[in-house]
Formats: C-alpha cells, sequence, structure tokens
C-alpha cells in the first residue's frame, strides 16, 4: 500500500485501533495479537534446544502507550522512514540509471519474507550478510551506485521499508552449513563476559529478563523489530547500534556497525527469536 493510501485508511481507524488495542491486547496475557489484519506472534513456547523456556517480543515488556504507538501505524514515528525507503525504492541511482523497482517491481512481493531470514549466508559473497550489507552488495553490484553508510537516513529508511514487508512473518533464520560457525560465534559473544563490569549479554537478557534495572524494563533483547525507533534515541536506529549501545553500558569497548562479530551476534539472537513476529518497525523506550 502506498504511503497515500495508507494515510487515508489510518485516519478513517486509527481511533478505533488505539482503542482496540488499548483495551484488549495490550492488558491481556494473549500471545498473539491481530492488527489490520496482520497476526502477531510476541509469546511463542521454546524449542527443545533453546537455553530459554518461553522466548518473548520485547513489545510485551514495554508500557501500554509504546505498545499502542508501535501498533498504529498512523502514530507510530518511524513511518516516516519507510516513507522515505518507499521513496527511495522508486529513485533510480547510479551508472545503471536502475531503482530497486526497476529489478525486484512490487516490494510488497518480492521483498516479502527477506527480513524474516536475516542475517543469511550469501553464495556470490561466501560470507554472511545482514540486511544492510545485502543492500549495500545489490547498490554496488545492480546499480552501480555509492553504498550507504550502516546508521544513515536512507540506509535505515530502506531497511525499515524492506522490514515492513514481512510484518507478521516468523523469523526463520540458517544457522546450518556454512552459518554455522557463525552461529557458534554468535553464541560464544553472546556469553563472553567484557568490559569494566564484566558483564554478558546474558547477564541481563537471559538472566534477568522481568526486572528493572533503574528505569528500564529488560527484555529477552529480541532484535525481531528492527530497525526501531527508540523514544530515548528520539529516531529511528539499527540492531548494531543497539548492540554498540549496550557494550558502552558496561563499559567495554564496542565492536563496529557491520563487523564480523556483531553479523554473528545478530545471526544467534535472530536464532533465539525464532518463532516471533517480524514487528518492523518496532517503538520501544
Amino acid at each position: 500500500m502506498n504511503k497515500v493510501a495508507r494515510l487515508s485508511a489510518l485516519v478513517t481507524g486509527a481511533s478505533v485501533l488505539a482503542i482496540a488495542v488499548t483495551q484488549s491486547a495490550l492488558s491481556g496475557e494473549d500471545s498473539e495479537l491481530v492488527v489490520e489484519d496482520v497476526k502477531f506472534v510476541t509469546k511463542t513456547e521454546a524449542p527443545a534446544d533453546h537455553p530459554l523456556d518461553e522466548i518473548i517480543s520485547g513489545w510485551r515488556f514495554r508500557s501500554d502507550e509504546t505498545q499502542a504507538l508501535q501498533m498504529d501505524d498512523f502514530d507510530n514515528p518511524a513511518f516516516t522512514s519507510v516513507d522515505y525507503g518507499e521513496e527511495l525504492w522508486e529513485t533510480a541511482e547510479g551508472t545503471s540509471g536502475k531503482s530497486c523497482a526497476s529489478c525486484h517491481g512490487d516490494a510488497s512481493e518480492s521483498m516479502k519474507g527477506v527480513r524474516a531470514s536475516m542475517p543469511k549466508w550469501h553464495e556470490g559473497k561466501e560470507t554472511l550478510m545482514t540486511l544492510e550489507n545485502h543492500i549495500n552488495w545489490s547498490r554496488q553490484e545492480h546499480q552501480g551506485a555509492d553504498p550507504w553508510k550502516w546508521e544513515s537516513p536512507e540506509m535505515l529508511a530502506m531497511t525499515a521499508y524492506i522490514g515492513v514487508q514481512s510484518r507478521g512473518m516468523p523469523v526463520e533464520v540458517a544457522v546450518d552449513g556454512n552459518a554455522e560457525d557463525w552461529f557458534k560465534k554468535g553464541e560464544e559473544l553472546y556469553y563472553t563476559r567484557v568490559g569494566q563490569l564484566d558483564m554478558s549479554c546474558s547477564n541481563c537478557h537471559e538472566d534477568n529478563y522481568g526486572n528493572m534495572i533503574r528505569a528500564d524494563h529488560l527484555s529477552q533483547g529480541q532484535i525481531n523489530g528492527f530497525p526501531t525507533y527508540r523514544l530515548k534515541w528520539q529516531g529511528v536506529g539499527s540492531i548494531h547500534r543497539r548492540f554498540k549501545g549496550c557494550m558502552k553500558n558496561i563499559r567495554a569497548v564496542p565492536f563496529k556497525p557491520g563487523s564480523d562479530e556483531f553479523k554473528a551476534l545478530e545471526l544467534y539472537l535472530a536464532w533465539r527469536g525464532q518463532g516471533l513476529s517480524v514487528e518492523t518497525p518496532s517503538v520501544r523506550q
């Protein structure tokens, strides 16, 4: 749906949607939430080989107001990035004079499910690639265009636009074959204590999720909603920006966005959230 059509539909139904979400889904314990005919799984039983008993979206750890903000496309502040991404999708760039749409056509069809499967092994480049990597590879390979910086408005907009095409679809990443070593590296990083506070990802997001740390309600650290609009940032940010922030919080020297370390960690975390729905673009505190 283009942004004009979406705006018209949302202006008509925004108030009804906000009331429905607040009164029913937010206060209940249901594992599924249906909004605008899209079903979101926000809690699911973990498989036998999983370190957790149940897998819970970060959406469930947020305030009622933040939850409602995410689920209303008219109010969700991240949709300015989605709209910009839609414009970029149609814009010709580079020496080829082609746009993304020139090759991929309607994103709602060609990009459906892409976000849900990322990151994944790329046969041509023979490495694990995130959605950002795929976008820049396509820009250089097919458009003859310069790559975007990881946290640029353009990259965030395109990842948000591609991501929204998978909303409601279950996260499902491949961690076998060529991706297996990356998965194991990500798992190792997740449990390794680092920084002056001598903490690992698991200390907060596995051992203490559900507890409060200062004014924040600790979640499981699921990444099914990225790129996300954080109220703290007053803007949209990538998964790797969040990783970097977490490492700074425990007084560790962070890896660089796009580094092999963060790509491996992203794969492992995506696996930890398998079965949850893609919520892009989410809203978090």
